[in-house]
């Protein structure tokens, strides 16, 4: 069984996504786990999300997760794996799709994730789900997304919400703090302006009136520097705002979300998520 690893290991330094992402769902579904798939939340733009969750599920926590892919790249399809590995640990768990660059730069996508946390505020309860425990969640740049969420206050106030409506934010590998730009296509999306590329950093909008955050991160990480968890922590502590960091050794990029599936016990990502969940998974005051 040790093939397996090898296998993704190799499909993803191939960049065979599609193909990877396929193999990690071709496996069994886990069984007690409900799926409901293709939800329209944003008519407007045709965008759809999937719900995973226990069968029995009861006022059980809501996390809504995003994607990474450079904000270029990605399906919700992918991450059937993701959502069923948090069901089965009790969590309503919602895979939501944004649309990505070119069709739109950073506004489009923080818009579309608002909506779909407010789609989730509105319809947790009728998978089973309780809205006063939700969180945010996201890969890479979908770290960057659901950052964002959290900390800058006119994304959830365009829904009719705010960051400490969320009961956390889980960030796996996240951007937080990525000036100066690596990528071309960075400049497209996030701007040639320094103001305007200020604005789409995490770590710029941490003041203190934030939902507590749980950052995990892989030591070996070449594609994210760990450098960038480090100061969004620093930043988080500065303003005396709950926060976790967890450092895991002998760990990268890609390894670390697949520690929540496929690499399991390659680092205790799942573990440090349900404690952070149990934990702050208390009603909201308003």
């Amino acid at each position: 069984m040790r093939l397996l690893p090898l296998l993704f290991a190799a499909l993803l330094l191939a960049g065979c996504h599609a193909t990877f992402f396929g193999a990690v769902n071709a496996r069994q579904p886990s069984t007690g786990i409900a799926a409901h798939r293709d939800i329209v939340f944003d008519t407007a733009h045709g965008l759809a999300l999937d719900v995973y969750g226990p069968a029995d599920a009861s006022h059980a926590p809501v996390v809504v997760y995003f994607y990474g892919g450079s904000w270029m790249t990605g399906k919700r399809q992918w991450f059937r794996w993701m959502g069923e590995a948090l069901a089965a640990q009790g969590v309503i768990a919602i895979v939501a799709d944004v649309r990505p660059w070119p069709k739109v730069r950073m506004e489009g996508f923080l818009q579309d994730g608002a909506e779909a946390v407010r789609w989730a505020r509105d319809h947790a309860a009728g998978f089973g789900g309780d809205p006063a425990h939700l969180f945010v969640m996201g890969h890479s740049s979908g770290g960057q997304i659901a950052a964002m969420l959290s900390t800058d206050k006119r994304w959830l106030a365009a829904v009719g919400m705010k960051p400490r409506d969320l009961a956390g934010f889980i960030g796996v590998a996240g951007t937080y703090d990525f000036i100066p730009f690596d990528e071309p296509e960075f400049y497209e999306i996030f701007g040639h302006d320094p103001e305007e590329q200020a604005l789409s950093q995490p770590v710029n909008f941490v003041d203190g009136d934030e939902p507590p955050a749980l950052l995990l991160q892989g030591e070996n990480d070449t594609i994210v520097s760990p450098a960038e968890a480090v100061s969004f922590e620093g930043r988080y502590r500065s303003q005396g705002e709950p926060v976790e960091l967890k450092l895991y050794p002998n760990v990268g990029h890609e390894q670390l979300l697949l520690a929540f599936g496929p690499l399991k016990g390659k680092a205790a990502v799942l573990a440090d998520t349900m404690a952070f969940i149990h934990r702050y998974a208390t009603a909201v005051s308003h």
